[in-house]
């Protein structure tokens, strides 16, 4: 699945790949929390969309992990939401009963430069987090789909809308089976798009034909750069001082290389 990402790179170069993008609010990014955002946190990020009022394209933040347009009480949805962070694409389109195929038509691109993913190696007490790019792209746009749903503010009561997203992901391919290898949901992957697909994805009606198509791609494994990092999910500062996703090389890790 893809519960940890991260975007350091500033949103001007989103609106680099997209020059007509309107951003809907004043967004700041803090590098040193952005350069690993985790899902289960529920947090903002960045999203690109078509927004339905002007067929225009914005952006701007979204809460990771879906809360359905029907939900009334949030409180009673918290546990069921860690299951709405990420969309199995073989839902979107052929499960009818899923929320996903409800709101397909509601595409979204999630900007990263990067996510993370833990692999278990024989020897080693702990999974071994590592840090997958793609080689071409120094801003990847994942795509996802969005909700809106209104509910009261905690503090005030008022009504407001929430838009929160979801990730898409896929069956993983040769490279990341051999990296997401364990746990409940080993074996998936986001679903990584060459830049001209992602612009379809946001950009264009799509046909079932061509939505098929895009949910179905695999990225080639020599398009995608991977290296194992230090320890993500804590606090435990890095011996060497380097930022979270700078490769980082755990002894004996090299008698079980990744074959690609």
């Amino acid at each position: 699945m893809c519960y940890d990402i991260s975007l350091i790179t500033p949103l001007t170069e989103v609106a680099t790949n997209f020059p007509a993008i309107i951003m809907d609010e004043q967004i700041s990014m803090d590098p040193e929390k952005s350069i690993h955002v985790i899902g289960h946190s529920h947090g903002e990020h960045p999203i690109v969309f078509k927004n339905r009022a002007d067929l225009q394209l914005h952006c701007r933040l979204m809460e990771w992990g879906c809360i359905p347009f029907y939900i009334k009480d949030e409180a009673s949805f918290l546990k069921q939401r860690a299951f709405m962070l990420n969309a199995r694409s073989e839902r979107i389109l052929e499960d009818k009963n899923s929320y996903w195929h409800k709101i397909r038509n509601r595409r979204c691109l999630v900007p990263i430069d990067g996510f993370y993913e833990h692999r278990k190696v024989q020897g080693f007490k702990n999974k071994i987090p590592y840090y997958i790019a793609l080689k071409k792209q120094s801003v990847c746009f994942l795509p996802g789909l969005y909700s809106v749903v209104e509910l009261p503010d905690k503090q005030t009561g008022e009504i407001i809308r929430r838009f929160t997203f979801t990730i898409i992901t896929r069956a993983a391919n040769s490279l990341m089976q051999q990296i997401h290898n364990d746990g409940d949901n080993k074996g998936r992957m986001p679903l990584l798009l060459p830049f001209d697909m992602a612009k379809k994805w946001i950009e264009e009606e799509l046909t079932q034909e061509e939505y098929q198509k895009i949910i179905a791609f695999e990225m080639n494994p020599n398009e995608i750069n991977y290296s194992s990092v230090f320890s993500i999910r804590t606090n435990k500062l890095r011996p060497d001082g380097k930022p979270k996703n700078e490769p980082y090389q755990w002894e004996g890790l090299e008698n079980f290389p990744i074959i690609q």
